[in-house]
């Protein structure tokens, strides 16, 4: 039966793994600066283990927790709690305070929490978030079995002509028929990331990791392309119920490895030959839920595959047949401008440039720890500068180089600040 680890149990720990908080304002998504973050083991909220400030783009200092064993997150029969649980509260100036209940911290992983304030003025009070347990851990229902595909004879249930990512999707969190679960709108990114974070353990192969992103996306964006729920008179896009869609958790921690992956495939899905829609590539965790017969993949058997040196599509095509193959949507809705196909580094000129310089300035208005460049559409050394300090602020890899990640991530970060998509 799953229960909350107690202090005694957690000081037992054996391994460490890494924190991050990152504080931003609900009301207009900027950093919320010398924010307090008091940080506890869960079941004993009173003994502080850590106290620290937000620095001016919203971050804490990356603080080392201990964690379990590694071994426990890769066994697939070990019965103890892989992760380690901790509780925060956040107070900020001008701003309601928050708690946080539940964050895991994985060995030899980052774990990043997002935490969003509501502003004095506004009509929310107080909060707490509770995040309850991992799927991989904890029994939730298993998934009831559809059609990968779904038939396009039907009146009105196919409305797209082609495969967009959207921007934002909206998520029921609850099962359908929950008519007093709330709905959240969610970018699509941080859906994604929520859902593996949530449904796989960070610690697995990289290439396991994928497989699996690459599944939850399809899935999501079958539920997109089909209009799925808002055919049958809903509301929302999906839900959070693993008995229908996936796992999404109000106000969870992702990890690093997680992150980095979703941002290197998010415009990815899984095709079948002579099938316009994404596939709704369903699995189970092929240890307390079997699917060996119904072609689902197994996330334990990924894993497996994983250690074995099988690459992404090898693992899919592995659980969902040889004709599987991965496909690039058409559009990305709410970026102002699509990846020029290369990356920017010293030597890069031209309008593409200019685009980078005049957008990184301007989300150095919200986050001011990022240096001004002069948008003269050269990329030299001051450009390089101000991309690694932006790298470095949401966490990417400190390259000074504009690759495909960092190109979206600075597309997303320009939107959020500016607010251009509310004005489109």
């Amino acid at each position: 039966m799953y229960f909350r680890k107690t202090l005694h149990a957690q000081q037992e720990n054996v391994d460490q793994g890494t924190l991050q908080i990152t504080v931003r304002s609900e009301a207009d998504n900027r950093p919320v600066e010398n924010a307090l973050v008091r940080i506890s083991y869960t079941g004993d909220p009173n003994s502080v283990i850590e106290e620290v400030r937000t620095d001016s783009s919203g971050n804490t200092p990356v603080l080392q927790l201990k964690t379990p064993p590694l071994e426990y997150s890769l066994n697939a029969t070990e019965e103890a709690q892989p992760y380690a649980e901790y509780s925060m509260q956040i107070e900020a100036e001008d701003f309601h305070s928050e708690e946080i209940a539940g964050t895991e911290v994985l060995p030899a992983i980052l774990a990043k929490q997002p935490v969003l304030l509501n502003p004095r003025q506004s009509s929310v009070a107080d909060s707490r978030v509770v995040i309850p347990p991992h799927t991989l851990f904890y029994e939730y229902p298993p998934k009831i079995q559809e059609s990968e595909i779904k038939p396009v004879n039907e009146t009105g249930e196919i409305v797209l002509s082609k495969v967009v990512i959207p921007e934002y999707i909206v998520v029921h969190d609850g099962p359908v028929g929950d008519n007093s679960a709330s709905n959240y709108y969610v970018r699509y990114r941080d859906y994604i990331k929520n859902v593996a974070s949530s449904e796989i353990y960070a610690t697995w192969p990289d290439d396991t990791i994928r497989a699996n992103v690459l599944a939850i996306m399809s899935f999501t964006l079958n539920r997109v392309y089909t209009e799925w729920y808002r055919n049958k008179g809903k509301d929302y896009t999906i839900t959070s119920s693993t008995a229908y869609d996936h796992k999404w958790i109000r106000g969870r921690n992702i990890f690093n490895t997680i992150d980095r992956i979703v941002d290197e495939l998010f415009e990815n899905y899984l095709s079948r030959p002579n099938v316009r829609q994404p596939i709704l590539t369903q699995y189970c965790d092929g240890e307390r839920v079997q699917c060996r017969d119904r072609g689902w993949m197994t996330q334990w058997g990924s894993k497996r595959l994983g250690d074995q040196g099988y690459s992404p599509i090898e693992i899919l095509r592995y659980f969902y047949g040889s004709d599987m193959y991965i496909n690039v949507a058409e559009e990305i809705s709410g970026i102002p401008s699509s990846w020029p196909g290369y990356d920017l580094d010293i030597g890069a000129s031209g309008s593409k440039v200019v685009q980078l310089q005049e957008q990184l300035n301007a989300i150095s208005q919200a986050y001011p720890a990022l240096p001004k460049v002069n948008p003269d559409g050269i990329y030299g050394s001051q450009t390089q500068a101000c991309v690694r300090k932006f790298q470095n602020i949401f966490g990417l890899p400190e390259t000074g180089i504009v690759d495909y990640p960092t190109w979206y991530k600075v597309q997303e970060v320009y939107v959020g600040v500016t607010r251009i998509a509310e004005l489109q």
